[in-house]
C-alpha cells in the first residue's frame, strides 16, 4: 500500500501536523525538521493526495491564468514569470484563454462547475467595468484582474499606466525630430480600456509638443497581430502625406509595420521610425531592433501572485491596485545608431 501522512510522521518521529506542514510548504518549519520530513518522505516514497488535500483544507493549490491568447508573446511571456512566481508561493498555475470570446469569460468568471478547480483567478479580460460588476460578486472566488481596466475598488488590479506608456513612447519619437507621427492601434468600435488608454496617451504627447492631430494618422487594428500591423502601415503609407514615424499600441504590430515598410524599399528608421509597446523578446532581436516600451512583466507577475495569495487567505481584505513600472527602451529602430 503507498504510503500514508501518518506512516511519514512514524518514521520520522514527529507529529502528523509536522509532516503536514512540510508538504504544504509553510515557512514556519525549522530548515532542520524539514530536511528529516523530506527525508522520511523519500524513503517511504510518499506522494501526497490532492484530493485528500482538497477535502481537508478547502483548497486544491491551483491558480487559473486565464488570457486572451495565450501564443501572443507578451501573454507567453506573462504566463511563465507567473508560473515561477506561483511556484515559489507553493501554487500550480492552470493556464486558459478566452480567444477574444465575450461569452466564454463569463462563462469562466461565473461557472459554478469550475470553481472546484482552482483556490483563485488571475483574468485579463476584455469585458467592460460594468460587465465586471454584474459578472463576479466580491464575495465569489478570489480575482486578481491583469491589464487595463478601472480601478473601483472591488477587485484587486495590476496593470501598468498605459496612458502615460503611450506618452512617453510618442514624447521620444518627437525627441528624435519628427512631427507627423502616426499610430497604430485603435478599436473604435470596442470599449476596451487599452486602446482607449494608449490612443489618448498618445493624443495627448502630441498636444504638449504642440502638434495637431490627423485623423487619418490614427490607424484602428481589430487584433493586435503582426497582420494587422501590416496592413494598417500599409493604409498610412498610401497616404498622400505619409508619416514620418509610427507609435504602435503593441510590438507584434510594430512588428508587422516594419515589414511593411521594408517591403516598400523605405529604410527604418531614416525613412520611417517605428516604435512599440509591450518589449517582446523578438522585437530585441528583430533588423533593426525596435524600440518599445517595457512593462516590467516580472514585477506584474509577482504582484499579481502577491495579491491572489493574499485574497485567498482573507477574502474581506481591502482590494488594492498596483501600477507597474514601465521604460521606454530605445533601440535602432528610432535612432539607428543605438545598439542592441
Amino acid at each position: 500500500m503507498p504510503a500514508t501522512l501518518r506512516d511519514v510522521a512514524a518514521h520520522a518521529n514527529v507529529s502528523v501536523r509536522t509532516v503536514s506542514n512540510v508538504v504544504a510548504g509553510h515557512p514556519h518549519v525549522s530548515d532542520a525538521m524539514r530536511r528529516l520530513v523530506l527525508g522520511a518522505i523519500a524513503e517511504l516514497d510518499y506522494r501526497p493526495n490532492p484530493v485528500a488535500r482538497t477535502l481537508r483544507t478547502g483548497r486544491t493549490g491551483v491558480l487559473a491564468l486565464v488570457v486572451p491568447e495565450i501564443d501572443v508573446p507578451y501573454f507567453a511571456e506573462l504566463a511563465r514569470e507567473i508560473i515561477d512566481a506561483a511556484s515559489g508561493l507553493g501554487y500550480r498555475v492552470m493556464i486558459d484563454q478566452t480567444g477574444h470570446d465575450h461569452d466564454r469569460e463569463r462563462a469562466l468568471l461565473t461557472g459554478a462547475d469550475r470553481t472546484m478547480l482552482f483556490d483563485g483567478i488571475l483574468f485579463s479580460p476584455l469585458v467592460t467595468r460594468s460587465e465586471l460588476l454584474e459578472m463576479h460578486p466580491t464575495t465569489a472566488m478570489p480575482l486578481v484582474l491583469l491589464g487595463e481596466h478601472e480601478f473601483d475598488g472591488r477587485y484587486d488590479h495590476v496593470a501598468i499606466d498605459n496612458h502615460q506608456a503611450a506618452a512617453d513612447a510618442t514624447q521620444h519619437l518627437v525627441q528624435t525630430g519628427r512631427s507627423k507621427i502616426a499610430a497604430i492601434g485603435a478599436q473604435p468600435t470596442q470599449a476596451f480600456a487599452t486602446p482607449r488608454q494608449r490612443g489618448a496617451g498618445y493624443l495627448a504627447a502630441l498636444d504638449e509638443a504642440g502638434i495637431g492631430p490627423r485623423p487619418e494618422y490614427l490607424e484602428s487594428a481589430a487584433r493586435y497581430h503582426r497582420a494587422d500591423g501590416y496592413a494598417a502601415a500599409e493604409r498610412l503609407l498610401d497616404l498622400a502625406d505619409p508619416p514620418e514615424a509610427i507609435l504602435c499600441f503593441s510590438d507584434l504590430l510594430a512588428m508587422g509595420a516594419m515589414r511593411a515598410a521594408a517591403d516598400r524599399g523605405l529604410r527604418i528608421p531614416e525613412d520611417l521610425a517605428v516604435a512599440g509597446i509591450d518589449d517582446i523578446e523578438e522585437g530585441r532581436y528583430s533588423r533593426p531592433s525596435l524600440t518599445t516600451v517595457s512593462l516590467d512583466t516580472p514585477f506584474i507577475a509577482r504582484e499579481a501572485v502577491s495579491r491572489i495569495a493574499a485574497r485567498i487567505d482573507d477574502p474581506t481584505a481591502p482590494a488594492a491596485e498596483i501600477v507597474a513600472p514601465h521604460a521606454v527602451l530605445v533601440r535602432e529602430s528610432t535612432t539607428a545608431s543605438t545598439p542592441l
